[in-house]
C-alpha cells in the first residue's frame, strides 16, 4: 500500500461527513456573489448551515436508523423550515402524503455524501443513491447526479485514482470533467441543476491539491456557491482530507442535534459493529 493509499485509508476511518457540511457553510454567505479567484476568508460570523447541510443529515440519519428516506427528509426540514429550500420541496415537506417530485435539480447531490461514505461496493453506491434521491429528484437527471457524486466518493474510498473516478463518471453520465476551474470559471452561471453543477463540483474537487482548494475552487465560480462546495467537499474529504481547524468551524456552526448524528455517523467508522448494522439497515449487500 502506498503512501496515498494508506493515508485515503485513514481518512475513510474518520469519515465525518463534514466535509459536505463544512462547503455548505463555507458557501453560505458567497451564493449570489461575485468572489475573486485569488482569495477570500472561508468564515465570517455570518457563515450558517443551510437545507445542504439539513438534508445530508437526514441522509445520515436514514443509514443510521434505517426507516424510510421520506420521513427522514421531511422530518428534519420541519425541524429547520427556514434553511432555504426551494418552492416545490417546501410543499413536499410539509404534506405527508404528497407524491415524488421530478425534480432535476442538485438537491439529490448536494445530501447524498453520506452514502459515498458508507457505500461498501460501486453499486451499493449506485443503488442507494437513486433510493435517496426519488422522492423528490425522480428525474433522471436528479437521480445521476445524486449518483455520479455517491460513486465518485465510493471510488476514492476504495483508492481509486483521479484518472480513474474522472473516466468512470465522464463514461457512466456522460458529464465532461476534462475541463478546468478555470475555464468553467470563464462563463459559468446560476445553474442548480445536476447536468449544470455535479459536473463542476467534482473538478474542482479532482483539480484541487487539498480540501482548502476544493472549496475555494468551488466558491469562485459563483453562482450556487453553497451547494457546490457541498458536493465538492464531501469528495474532497476523502481524497484529501480535512484541516482540523476548518473541522472545527464547521462543528462550532452546529446546533445540539445536528452535530449529535454527525457524531453518532463518525463512530460507524470505528466501530465494526456498527458499521454492520447501519449496512444490514440499508440492506447492504
Amino acid at each position: 500500500m502506498d503512501h496515498h493509499t494508506a493515508a485515503r485509508a485513514f481518512r475513510a476511518m474518520e469519515g465525518r461527513m463534514l466535509g459536505a457540511i463544512a462547503g455548505d457553510i463555507i458557501g453560505s454567505i458567497y451564493e449570489y456573489s461575485a468572489v475573486p479567484a485569488d482569495g477570500f476568508p472561508l468564515f465570517k460570523d455570518t457563515s450558517t448551515f443551510t437545507d445542504d447541510t439539513v438534508l445530508t443529515i437526514a441522509v445520515a440519519d436514514w443509514i443510521l436508523s434505517g426507516g424510510s428516506i421520506e420521513s427522514h427528509l421531511r422530518r428534519w426540514a420541519r425541524r429547520y423550515p427556514d434553511a432555504g429550500y426551494g418552492g416545490r420541496f417546501k410543499v413536499w415537506m410539509l404534506d405527508d402524503k404528497a407524491e415524488p417530485l421530478n425534480s432535476y435539480g442538485n438537491g439529490s447531490a448536494m445530501r447524498v455524501s453520506p452514502i459515498g461514505w458508507c457505500a461498501k461496493t460501486p453499486k451499493d453506491a449506485l443503488q442507494l443513491a437513486r433510493k435517496s434521491a426519488k422522492p423528490t429528484h425522480g428525474h433522471p437527471d436528479g437521480i445521476a447526479g445524486a449518483q455520479a457524486v455517491a460513486l465518485a466518493m465510493c471510488m476514492a474510498q476504495n483508492a481509486k485514482s483521479i484518472s480513474d473516478i474522472r473516466a468512470e463518471i465522464e463514461k457512466r453520465f456522460g458529464y465532461d470533467l476534462s475541463t478546468t476551474v478555470a475555464q468553467i470559471r470563464k462563463d459559468y452561471g446560476y445553474d442548480i441543476t445536476c447536468k449544470g453543477s455535479v459536473p463542476q463540483a467534482l473538478v474542482c474537487a479532482l483539480e484541487a491539491d487539498s480540501y482548502e482548494q476544493t472549496i475555494r475552487n468551488a466558491i469562485s465560480l459563483g453562482g450556487d456557491a453553497d451547494t457546490i462546495a457541498c458536493m465538492a467537499g464531501g469528495l474532497s474529504e476523502i481524497l484529501h482530507g480535512m484541516p482540523k481547524a476548518i473541522k472545527a468551524e464547521a462543528l462550532a456552526r452546529l446546533d445540539k442535534d445536528l452535530r449529535g448524528v454527525v457524531k453518532k455517523f463518525e463512530s460507524c467508522f470505528v466501530s465494526p459493529s456498527l458499521v454492520g448494522r447501519a449496512r444490514r439497515l440499508l440492506k447492504f449487500s
